[in-house]
């Protein structure tokens, strides 16, 4: 890149952490200080402003970078990300939402422990939401990466590093002195940003083509060099039975995945009731719907345009075809136009890669303090002390999230986002079904439901292609691949189920059945919710 693309995306990104940090100082100044204030913001927002922070919070570098960079490469089987990252908002409609808000404070284990004994409950949740939290976190911190090596040429893998680096220090400075409210308001002008340059993309593609889609598709499916194979399943997960499971894995861990994510979770508590909740939803679902539309047409756009073959050139994953496509619809390498477009795809996708940085980092900060921290620590503490902890978590949660972004920085951040996803419709999914549904639901059935999806999902990963025994492996020189399919959903998430079910059964506790009436009638009426 030229050092204009440079100096601008890099003025532009600047104003961005100046603004997202004046937000935040701001807010620090205001903040009283109190758990309620720090964890959910005061539960001060509105619908409206909730569903853009939702949204901003969902709309990350797997989705700008990540998923458009497989459509670009794989073309029909990149659509896969796009369909269940959109569908799995439907789950949390209609099974999650409002029911989340009435029973909860902050965290998952708050609907959980609702009814169960605490101590193991919150020990278990806890444990799993960070693993979630730190997965998510990672596939962040490889997009970061990524756009700089572009933006700098491909030459400097220390500055590579550095910039992981500084995103990690960014986030915990958001987290620790902004809390919930500065964390939601960066979201908020990152939802604004990242979805007004999406439509000024998508405008520039469709007017490339003269809003022929028929022109964009053949055009992407002859640069290809699979022709019609291109626009038909089976580039990526059809050539054997193993690549059609890892499809299936896949999809129903997108679906089922949302549902579970602590970020996502977290954010229900931000609105004062469970209707302000489930009218959040409706907003995130129609503000991501029509970006997750735009994603395709970019996707495409960049076949089309730049060619699979340079977007693989650029970055072997596909991370970097968003910004090539933006520098070739601005005019090209040393246009005025293309320089300008490319550094402002990159200011925007830095924008969404600190946002939700920002929202995970909350998250798992709080599951540590709130979960971990107030089950194992002494009873008659402060109860500002448990803050405290969670500014420290937010420290050490970002140290593990710089360290293993920088050893998984080749791979695709939307494949990332997908292991993230498998492990929390594993592990958090199945506990929050049967905790709000089933009436027999014990103790034992909630901790070996976390753990007996856990446990498998992360084990199964580990020894999977993603981290040893091929050339794209984390570990290329180690093989300890035991398990074909890339993504452990498809066993891992029936596994988390079973485990939940067999806890219950074998339990020779007695169901709380006053209990279980109090967490239903609160959790449909929201009487005596938080």
């Amino acid at each position: 890149m030229t050092g204009e693309h440079q100096t601008l995306a890099l003025l532009l990104f600047s104003a961005f952490v100046a603004v997202t940090l004046a937000i935040t100082t701001w807010v620090s100044r205001k903040r009283r200080g109190s758990a309620e204030e720090f964890y959910a913001g005061g539960r001060l927002f509105s619908p409206m402003e909730n569903g853009f922070a939702l949204a901003g919070d969902y709309m990350s570098a797997a989705s700008f970078l990540g998923v458009t960079g497989l459509i670009a490469l794989f073309g029909y089987d990149g659509l896969l990300y796009v369909v269940g990252f959109l569908v799995a908002w439907l789950v949390v409609l209609f099974l999650v939402a409002e029911l989340v808000r009435n029973c909860g404070r902050f965290t998952l284990a708050d609907v959980v422990a609702a009814r169960m004994r605490e101590r193991p409950v919150r020990i278990a949740a806890g444990t799993s939401s960070v693993t979630v939290s730190v997965l998510y976190l990672v596939a962040q911190m490889v997009g970061a990466g990524s756009l700089v090596a572009l933006l700098l040429g491909g030459t400097s893998e220390a500055a590579r590093a550095w910039t992981v680096i500084g995103v990690g220090a960014l986030m915990v400075i958001y987290v620790s002195l902004g809390g919930m409210r500065a964390t939601t308001w960066i979201q908020i002008v990152k939802a604004v940003l990242l979805l007004g340059g999406t439509i000024a993309l998508t405008a520039l593609v469709l007017m490339r083509f003269h809003g022929d889609l028929d022109r964009l598709l053949l055009t992407a499916a002859e640069r290809s060099g699979h022709g019609e194979a291109f626009l038909a399943p089976g580039l990526k997960y059809g050539g054997d039975w193993t690549a059609r499971f890892d499809f299936i894995s896949l999809g129903l861990a997108l679906v089922l995945g949302t549902a579970g994510l602590p970020h996502i979770l977290s954010r229900f508590y931000t609105v004062p009731t469970a209707r302000a909740a489930r009218r959040s939803v409706v907003w995130a679902i129609g503000l991501i719907g029509g970006f997750y539309l735009m994603t395709i047409v970019l996707g495409f756009g960049a076949a089309a345009i730049v060619g699979p073959d340079a977007v693989r050139g650029s970055n072997a994953a596909g991370n970097t075809a968003v910004p090539l496509l933006a520098l070739d619809l601005g005019g090209g390498a040393g246009s005025t136009g293309g320089t300008v477009l490319f550094a402002i795809v990159a200011a925007v996708a830095f924008a969404t890669i600190l946002a939700v940085v920002a929202g995970i980092t909350l998250a798992s900060s709080a599951s540590v303090a709130h979960d971990l921290y107030a089950s194992l620590r002494r009873r008659g503490g402060k109860p500002r002390s448990e803050v405290a902890v969670a500014r420290v978590a937010a420290v050490g949660v970002g140290v593990v999230a710089i360290v293993l972004g920088l050893l998984a920085r080749d791979l695709n951040v939307a494949f990332l986002v997908g292991l993230a996803f498998a492990v929390a419709a594993s592990a958090n999914f199945p506990v929050l079904l049967y905790s709000l549904f089933w009436r027999g639901f014990t103790t034992r059935g909630a901790v070996w439901a976390v753990y007996g999806g856990l446990v498998p999902a992360v084990v199964l990963v580990v020894l999977s292609p993603v981290v040893s025994g091929s050339p794209d492996s984390l570990f290329p020189g180690v093989d300890l691949q035991y398990f074909p399919l890339q993504n452990p959903g498809l066993v891992s998430i029936p596994l988390g189920f079973l485990a939940g079910w067999l806890g219950t059964v074998t339990a020779s506790e007695v169901p709380d059945e006053a209990k279980h009436a109090e967490t239903e009638v609160r959790s449909l009426t929201g009487a005596g919710a938080a």
